[in-house]
């Protein structure tokens, strides 16, 4: 039998909370009982602090002996230091076991957080602590930039939790483990913040996720529409959900790893316009401008890379994560054909004529500005110009015939005055910066005219409109159009 510190023997002879107790407020587990490791963390909360702990474990003796540190620490603690127990704090107590035996500390602090994240998770929304002016809450994916955020906001003084949302993520994809908050990249973002000393707690957003974010984009690609998930995701739900973490935990500002800053109010381009996400926050709520901290605003990749090796973070070497992160390996189409009914369904390929000349399988398997794929008569290059749910029909025409002059967004959101000149337009998150200009329509929304005509701009994309590096107005597409191919 391999020998334990004196330690866990002391715990394995005096247990502090074994046991279940009668009515917790909060439970989590983890582990299982096929692989012989399972530990059930149950806890009892009033007033902001965890009054009683018990467990039920199953296992080694490192697993039990971690469960009885673990009580020893929560009774009477609040509920962020209770957030800030760490494997590290665990196997410390417990005397520093080998590697081999690290995994009981580990298991005891998953059940601990999922304890926690069900607790909190049953609260989003409702009024928490008062807000304080120097705590902030900070969204960690589990990546290297909002990790290296969330240091650059310790280094600078405030009081900083992490925050990390469990979200919906494909069960039936190879990838869906690997994929944006999957368990792996919780229990890295959770390392992460635990290296830096800081609280973490976890959030179960992933049905809110799924049915605001993934049933938009499925119905939007069910409609002929190019919806971006992402765009979607920050402006409902992501920092939505921050917003509401924060009112529980008593933070007044709220912070991600995001490549963009604050100018004035509204959101302006990082410095590293390689890196810009302010398009990808095209839709986030103008009320939350004023208490957004983007730390890495004025920092490139390369810094943030280095910055996370000099403090040996956790996730110093994570991969950059890919852009649509809950539909798997294989694309949005094998997804769009699991979850949301489409199947094989043969339709016309049409010139701008009104010709038939060609067939496809499904309309939603293509999108505008598409050029591969295409089976058409004729050795001329096609592209595709338009798609049609409703009569399951892919127009195409030649390069030149993508080319959009006006867009109409509805809905639309103005942060900031309209200029009567061209303003930089951009209808995808990498593609060009195009000059247009804007003006108000009756009863909501934008219609732009196109200084620069856009290339395959479709239906459902978002387009974000700047001046001088501000964003100063986006929307949804829902009707581009080119006066010169209809004349």
């Amino acid at each position: 039998m391999p020998r334990y510190p004196d330690a866990v023997s002391a715990h394995l002879r005096d247990p502090v909370g074994v046991g279940p107790l009668l009515t917790p407020d909060a439970v989590g587990e983890s582990g299982s009982a096929h692989c012989g490791d399972l530990v059930r963390m149950e806890l009892r909360i009033s007033g902001g602090y965890v009054r009683e702990a018990a467990f039920l474990a199953f296992g080694c003796p490192a697993v039990m002996g971690a469960a009885s540190a673990a009580c020893a620490r929560l009774r009477g603690a609040s509920l962020l230091d209770a957030m800030r127990i760490s494997i590290a704090d665990i196997d410390t107590d417990l005397g520093g076991l080998s590697d081999e035996h690290r995994h009981g500390p580990d298991l005891v602090v998953d059940a601990l957080a999922r304890a926690l994240e069900q607790w909190y998770s049953t609260r989003l929304g409702t009024q928490g602590l008062p807000r304080l002016g120097h705590r902030v809450a900070v969204a960690m994916s589990g990546g290297v930039d909002s990790a290296v955020a969330a240091m650059l906001l310790v280094r600078e003084g405030y009081d900083v939790v992490g925050v990390t949302m469990r979200l919906w993520h494909d069960p039936l994809a190879a990838a869906a483990e690997r994929s944006c908050c999957s368990p792996e990249t919780v229990r890295l973002a959770r390392a992460s913040a635990h290296h830096l000393g800081i609280p973490h707690l976890t959030l179960d957003v992933a049905e809110t996720f799924r049915r605001e974010v993934v049933e938009a984009f499925i119905r939007g690609y069910q409609a002929g529409e190019t919806p971006n998930p992402c765009v979607t995701c920050n402006g409902s739900v992501r920092f939505r959900v921050l917003d509401q973490a924060a009112a529980l935990l008593g933070a007044r500002r709220l912070a991600s790893g995001h490549y963009v800053q604050v100018d004035g109010g509204v959101l302006a381009r990082a410095t590293d316009t390689a890196k810009d996400q302010s398009y990808m926050l095209a839709n986030l709520p103008r009320d939350l401008a004023g208490r957004l901290e983007f730390p890495l605003g004025q920092l490139t990749k390369d810094a943030v890379r280095a910055l996370a090796a000099d403090a040996v973070l956790p996730c110093a070497a994570s991969v950059e994560s890919q852009d649509v992160c809950f539909v798997g390996e294989g694309g949005y189409v094998p997804f769009l054909e699991r979850h949301g009914g489409l199947q094989d369904r043969p339709g016309p390929i049409r010139d701008l004529s009104g010709n038939d000349i060609g067939v496809h399988q499904g309309y939603w398997r293509y999108t505008v500005g598409q050029r591969k794929g295409l089976r058409v008569d004729g050795s001329d290059a096609r592209y595709v110009l338009s798609v049609s749910a409703a009569d399951n029909t892919v127009v195409v025409g030649a390069r030149d015939d993508l080319a959009t002059r006006t867009l109409r967004l509805s809905p639309a959101s103005i942060f900031a005055p309209l200029i009567d000149g061209d303003l930089e337009v951009r209808v995808r998150y990498r593609g060009p910066s195009l000059r247009g200009v804007a003006v108000e329509e009756p009863g909501g929304g934008l219609r732009v005219a196109l200084t620069d005509p856009a290339d395959g701009v479709a239906t459902g994309q978002t387009a974000a409109l700047y001046h001088n590096d501000r964003l100063v107005a986006a929307g949804t597409i829902t009707a581009p159009h080119n006066p010169e191919r209809e004349g």
